[in-house]
């Protein structure tokens, strides 16, 4: 194996954390930010790029590094290295409520594609790249663009889950359409494709957006109720305007809800 073999156990239920326990000399990777908890006698060190074995050298750093700043995430990862004999552990927290979800990578064949924002954390030597679309519907429609992250190796990855998670295993052929936003991730071999609504009231006053998207298999794919984009949404959409009154919120005519409700200021 290229990848460190970690063990780890996740706590909570809805505000999950994962704590990953390192043998002497095994680190872990993460996105900046994602640290919980450490044990006395792990290292810190901030590296460019993914902390993958195969970017070696100054220039594969910065190659890693750019294709970071493309998923629109930081420059920069945090290594957790255990430098003590015995076994210490670290501890990484969800930003939101849901689930973590352990990926092992050697299940879906060395890879794993998922949201931009999804990752948490992994095994060293797992690396963090970059997935493009081939088809341009969904590049432009795809909520998260065309681009999304792949996990590649042979070790463990961590990924989030907003809400309840479910897994659905999908035969040759079984499509499955989901909105856009809540998907977390797919094994390889699903075909994803972004597919209009259709129908004018669907497409005007429907509120559920445009397009969906289209997952066929076979194939594994995780899917989550509550992704954030959904969440932060309908906080602003509650939020008072100017100190009055709430915004209406849903369909096209949500937004007339002032206009009929008799509380209107001039």
């Amino acid at each position: 194996m290229t990848s460190h073999e970690i063990d780890y156990r996740i706590y909570g239920e809805e505000m999950q954390y994962v704590e990953i326990e390192l043998d002497p000399q095994e680190a872990v990777v993460a996105e900046a930010g994602g640290m919980m908890m450490m044990d006395e006698g792990i290292q810190m060190e901030t590296i460019f790029g993914d902390g993958s074995e195969k970017n070696k050298g100054f220039l594969g750093s910065i190659l890693g590094a750019g294709k970071r700043v493309l998923t629109g995430e930081s420059l920069f990862m945090t290594a957790f290295f255990n430098t003590q004999m015995g076994k210490k552990c670290v501890s990484f927290a969800s930003p939101y409520p849901g689930k973590i979800i352990p990926i092992d990578l050697t299940e879906y064949r060395g890879k794993f594609i998922c949201q931009k924002d999804a990752f948490l954390c992994a095994a060293k030597g797992v690396s963090v790249g970059i997935e493009f679309s081939k088809r341009l519907g969904r590049g432009f429609f795809g909520g998260e663009g065309f681009i999304m992250q792949k996990l590649e190796g042979d070790g463990l990855a961590f990924v989030h889950a907003g809400g309840t998670l479910a897994k659905k295993t999908l035969q040759a052929g079984e499509v499955l359409k989901v909105d856009t936003g809540c998907i977390v991730g797919f094994t390889q071999d699903v075909d994803y494709d972004i597919e209009f609504v259709g129908g004018i009231k669907n497409s005007i006053f429907g509120g559920e957006g445009l397009f969906f998207a289209k997952l066929q298999g076979p194939g594994t794919v995780y899917i989550q109720s509550l992704p954030f984009s959904r969440l932060a949404g309908r906080v602003l959409a509650s939020a008072p305007q100017g100190g009055g009154k709430d915004k209406g919120e849903g369909s096209i005519l949500g937004g007339l809800g002032d206009l009929l409700d008799g509380d209107n200021r001039f």
